[in-house]
This record gives C-alpha cells, sequence and structure tokens, in this order.
C-alpha cells in the first residue's frame, strides 16, 4: 500500500484509515482508492468491530484528484463503488470522523459509514455538474435515504455546499465536535461496538436491509 498515502492504525477492536495527502486536500487517486479498498477488506479479514474512516489535515478529502481525472479514466474507476460498496458491507460500526470539508467523490465514502461525525466548520459539496462528471452510481440512493430526494438533488444537481448545521439538520452529520473533542467522541460511540463480536453487529446491521 501506499503508506505515505494512507495511514493505518490497527488494533483488536479498532482500525482506523487516515488519508494522508494534506497539502492536496487529500484528493483521492486510483492508488488511493486501491488501497482504502484493501485495507477495509483486511480490517473485516482481521475481525474489527470498529472502522474509522478520518483525514488529515483541514480537509477530510476535496474527491477526485482533478490532474488525474482530466488525463485519465480516475472519476470512472470501479475502485470507487467498490470501496463504498465494501464500507456499506462491513459487518462491524463504521464511522466518518470528518476532520472538515467532504466534497466530490469521497462523499461516497461518508454515505456508506454508519455514522458521520464533524468538526465544526466541516462543510459537504458534490460538484459533479459543475466538473462534468457523473456521480458514483449509489450516491445519489444513499444520499437521497439520508437527506431526502430533493435535497439530494439540491447537492447533485444544484452544487449546493452544505454548511455544518445544515448538514447536521439533514441528517448527513449524526454529531458536530470541536476538533479537540474528536477523539473523545469517537472512544464514546465505538465503546459498545469494540466489545461486542462481528458477528452480533453484523446481525444487527442486517435487519436495516429487510
Amino acid at each position: 500500500m501506499s503508506a505515505s498515502l494512507i495511514e493505518i492504525a490497527a488494533d483488536t477492536a479498532r482500525w482506523t484509515l487516515t488519508l494522508n495527502r494534506p497539502d492536496k486536500a487529500n484528493a483521492l487517486n486510483g492508488q488511493m482508492l486501491e488501497d482504502l479498498d484493501a485495507a477495509v477488506a483486511g480490517a473485516q479479514s482481521a475481525g474489527a468491530r470498529v472502522l474509522v474512516l478520518t483525514g488529515r489535515g483541514k480537509v477530510f478529502s476535496a474527491g477526485a484528484d482533478l490532474e488525474e481525472a482530466r488525463n485519465g479514466t480516475l472519476t470512472t474507476d470501479p475502485n470507487w463503488e467498490q470501496l463504498s460498496s465494501r464500507i456499506a458491507a462491513f459487518p462491524g460500526l463504521t464511522i466518518c470522523a470528518l476532520n472538515g470539508t467532504c466534497a466530490g467523490g469521497a462523499i461516497g465514502m461518508m454515505l456508506a459509514c454508519d455514522l458521520r461525525v464533524a468538526v465544526e466548520g466541516a462543510k459537504v459539496f458534490y460538484p459533479v455538474v459543475k466538473n462534468g462528471f457523473l456521480p458514483q452510481p449509489s450516491d445519489p440512493a444513499r444520499l437521497t435515504a439520508i437527506a431526502g430526494e430533493s435535497r439530494s438533488k439540491l447537492v447533485l444537481l444544484g452544487g449546493a455546499k452544505i454548511e455544518t448545521r445544515e448538514a447536521q439538520a439533514w441528517g448527513l452529520f449524526d454529531r458536530v465536535v470541536r476538533a479537540d473533542e474528536m477523539a473523545e467522541a469517537l472512544d464514546t460511540l465505538a465503546a459498545d461496538a469494540e466489545a461486542s463480536t462481528p458477528a452480533l453487529l453484523g446481525s444487527i446491521k442486517a435487519l436495516y436491509r429487510r
């Protein structure tokens, strides 16, 4: 894996995957997608009960690396959908710890998580129309399931930038905390799941898919 771009902190109960490209606003390239997908698979194989996704710096992720996207097929890379599907299917508790704004294709990871905790000032926007790209296939349905169809269209078709408190009111952010409160918030949310088993957690999550 590209250890310099994806940091992995793993123990028996919790794996934390950190996007580590702060100089590029944690923009995702093809290799990072592959590495993230492999890391999520590794967490599941290891029996982790909690999976946390976060970023280094002031932005969670700006989405696709636009330079790579303009010069190749990054926006249609199947690893976007594979990654979000793997996160959604993870048998334990998944938490997106948004250290800052989440934009573009990175929203797929955020939406696929069970819970989203954001720092004050974090925003959400998905400028697919502006940039001339399609959203990832599962993103409109997941966004609609959380925020409703009209709000989903406001983001995807209207290009709206959703501020922190509005995102919380829509259900996109489950908790909003100060940056110095994030670690404690994650520990509190993860405690019961970490003491449980992947089988029980997976069975509970399966009830939501009936």
